[in-house]
């Protein structure tokens, strides 16, 4: 049976709002929540994006049995994958073990913000493959040194230390992600239902059996209204992932977004209060072989959304 997450989904809500939401899943029912893990939202009009590690921190204590994952964290640029390292190991002590450190090679919108140079894909995989080995590193314990190309650490020690440290999945969107997830993720992430993204992973040595995928949806009565909202906050996702990665502000997602038809829109959003269109594009991701995959509820109604996954909603994907 496919598990079913929720998404909190940072670039639309405030840090206390997050806290409460996450709080509503776990009362609803969700398998286990995700976490996005933005400097900017997408678009000014989702108006938000807190800082993920202290909401998740708060969120591990707000909870009791909803396990977390970022989907994802970028360790190269705006953060250094030692920091990465001890903010994992903390927040999976606060939670008991609840916590997944999902990890991927970034955005430009959150990533140029330091005034480094954002490094074309080759080199950001290249740079990725070293935080991996540092994280890795420090998570065995010990001290550690790593001298790369791109990366540096010098006899670094996380001194509070999970027994069990968190698993690392790895987003993926092609050969060159899914041969980095092969080699050094425990489970895989992606946001398109492809199963040849899995295989990939298994032909480069994954032995992981997990993999997690995304849904957005937007709940709600009304379908005419569900794809104005839809439009209007997560318009910007029809352009796909080359052009989500390199474009560097919400000011120029907001351009791209008045390109969009409503009936792009519907081809990869779940509109309006069917139960069976959300199975319908959860079966999707469970056709292609996915393990997970986690709702993105678009907009303000939350517990809304929560509310309708205690009924009719919930009931409908647990036949899956």
């Amino acid at each position: 049976m496919v598990q079913i997450g929720y998404t909190l989904m940072g670039e639309q809500r405030g840090p206390k709002d997050l806290v409460v939401d996450a709080i509503l899943a776990e009362k609803a029912g969700f398998d286990f929540a995700v976490a996005s893990d933005h400097f900017h939202p997408w678009v000014e009009a989702q108006g938000h994006s807190p800082y993920v590690w202290t909401v998740l921190g708060a969120i591990a204590q707000a909870t009791q049995r909803l396990p977390l994952m970022t989907y994802v964290t970028t360790p190269i640029i705006r953060y250094h994958p030692a920091v990465i390292a001890q903010k994992a190991a903390t927040l999976a002590i606060l939670s008991d073990g609840r916590f997944t450190l999902g990890l991927g090679a970034g955005e430009k919108l959150n990533e140029h913000i330091t005034g480094d140079a954002y490094p074309a894909v080759d080199i950001r995989h290249e740079m990725l493959i070293e935080a991996l080995e540092i994280i890795q590193g420090l998570f065995d314990g010990g001290y550690f040194t790593f001298r790369g190309d791109y990366l540096e650490v010098e006899d670094a020690k996380l001194f509070d230390l999970p027994v069990t440290p968190p698993k690392i999945g790895v987003a993926v969107s092609g050969p060159a992600s899914c041969e980095i997830a092969g080699r050094y993720a425990d489970l895989l992430i992606a946001t398109e239902p492809k199963a040849e993204l899995i295989e990939l992973y298994q032909a480069e040595g994954g032995t992981g059996t997990d993999a997690v995928g995304q849904l957005p949806v937007c709940w709600g009565p009304d379908v005419d209204a569900c794809t104005e909202l839809a439009l209007e906050l997560f318009g910007w996702s029809a352009g796909g992932w080359k052009l989500q990665a390199e474009l560097p502000n919400p000011v120029n997602f907001e351009a791209y977004t008045k390109l969009v038809r409503p009936e792009d829109i519907a081809e990869t959003i779940v509109l309006g209060n069917d139960p069976q269109k959300v199975v319908e594009g959860v079966k999707k991701f469970a056709d292609a072989g996915f393990t997970h995959v986690a709702l993105v509820q678009i907009g303000p109604d939350q517990k809304g959304f929560c509310d309708a996954f205690t009924g009719v909603l919930g009931e409908a994907l647990r036949a899956i």
